[in-house]
């Protein structure tokens, strides 16, 4: 007997071309694309060559983009770029960790009208650090001191495509790995705009998740999905992620 495949392209935009680099959220992908009745295949994308004007070409024929975590300078302008591609042209787009913080900095750059807009860890001076560290965390000053590390509770905005892909559980607990948050003094005026903050931290009132409803699907997390995705599990994220690339692939 023949099988056959429908194969699903997406992006991973990241700095780390290595073999193991992003392994978890490889398999991650692979495992919802079974869940889905497909077969993915991600394309590495190095994003510091990708530029404001070669961009479209870099993601040319992907029906997804993962915008990749990560720590440092290198490769950030490609991930703001890739986030902004990505949004202007309703292509499924999933951040994760920095990758979510680009799509905030993008979207205060670009919608909000801050054009100097950065996070604090990339640009300490910025007037609109739209990402920056907790007020709590900065007197800490043992090394890893200031990071978020381990499982957090999230509370989820019924009706929010996260929600949906949780099956409508307003309660969920994920797995962080990070210093920088979503800075709340913006969280109105990002609202307003069209990014929604679907998913908080109860105890701190910290953004997890954001999304943008209006398009295909175009949503971020402060957390790491990836961590918790498993074979007889795989994580709904990254399901309802695949299943806008499948559909995005069958309507083209």
């Amino acid at each position: 007997m023949l099988f056959t495949f429908t194969f699903v392209h997406v992006a991973l935009v990241g700095k780390y071309d290595l073999q193991d680099a992003y392994k978890s959220i490889r398999e991650s992908l692979i495992l919802a694309g079974i869940y889905g009745g497909v077969k993915v295949k991600a394309h590495f994308v190095g994003s510091q060559e990708i530029t404001r004007e070669n961009v479209a070409e870099k993601l040319s024929g992907m029906a997804g983009i993962v915008i990749c975590p990560g720590f440092g300078q290198r490769g950030i302008p490609g991930k703001v770029f890739a986030a902004e591609y990505a949004r202007t042209q309703d292509i499924p787009c999933f951040g994760i960790c920095l990758g979510m913080q680009m799509m905030v900095i993008e979207f205060a750059r670009d919608v909000l009208g801050y054009a100097d807009s950065d996070s604090s860890e990339m640009r300490a001076d910025t007037p609109h650090n739209v990402i920056d560290m907790m007020e709590e965390q900065k007197n800490i000053t043992q090394m890893g001191g200031t990071m978020r590390l381990g499982e957090y509770p999230c509370r989820l905005r019924p009706g929010s495509r996260a929600y949906e892909a949780y099956g409508g559980k307003e309660s969920i607990a994920e797995r962080h790995r990070h210093r920088y948050e979503f800075n709340n003094r913006y969280r109105e005026e990002f609202e307003k705009a069209g990014m929604q903050c679907v998913g908080v931290n109860p105890d701190a009132d910290l953004v997890e998740i954001v999304e943008i409803p209006s398009l295909r699907w175009y949503l971020g997390t402060q957390f790491h999905p990836e961590y918790s995705s498993t074979v007889l599990h795989p994580h709904p994220l990254f399901v309802s992620f695949i299943k806008a690339c499948i559909d995005g692939t069958l309507e083209a």
